[in-house]
């Protein structure tokens, strides 16, 4: 993932208002990120816990979308849309974004399942026991990653086409 920047962050933002978009507590450690072992950047607002934002690189720009936890909890222990961990070392939440656009503003929005602290570029990149003889898990990892690229290069567009 490229580097972010304070102006960067801000002004990728494309599924919030001007207003919203100063409003936006950025983290304060923005430069002390391995951005190479980034698949996208999440964080979460300390004054609002359930709003989360997400920066990712799409077709080379950085794209940032704001998100809104659901108040409820989900009723089972549910799978990350993004990175599909299967050992679940963390909380999984429904997570909404609204649409880019005039489909945002007209209240249109899409919904997944995420790792609450936005995790999944650590769980993408563990390595597996080995499964059985021969089993690549390199190779594993490897194909682990792309994957989140995909879901969350996927995700980004379907929202910013709205």
């Amino acid at each position: 993932m490229i580097a972010l920047t304070e102006s960067t962050v801000r002004s990728s933002f494309v599924n919030v208002s001007l207003r919203e978009r100063k409003a936006i507590v950025l983290p304060a450690d923005l430069a002390g990120h391995d951005w190479d072992r980034l698949d996208y950047f999440g964080w979460r607002d300390p004054k609002s816990p359930l709003m989360g934002f997400i920066v990712a690189e799409i077709d080379g720009s950085a794209v940032g979308l704001q998100r809104r936890q659901a108040e409820q909890p989900t009723r089972s222990r549910p799978q990350c849309s993004w990175c599909s961990d299967v050992t679940l070392p963390n909380d999984v939440v429904f997570f909404a974004a609204r649409r880019a656009g005039s489909a945002g503003k007209a209240g249109n929005s899409v919904g997944t399942l995420l790792c609450a602290g936005f995790e999944c570029s650590a769980n993408v990149r563990r390595l597996d026991p080995p499964a059985y003889l021969g089993h690549d898990a390199q190779a594993a990892r490897d194909r682990r990653i792309e994957g989140l690229r995909a879901h969350v290069d996927g995700f980004f567009r379907d929202l910013m086409v709205g």
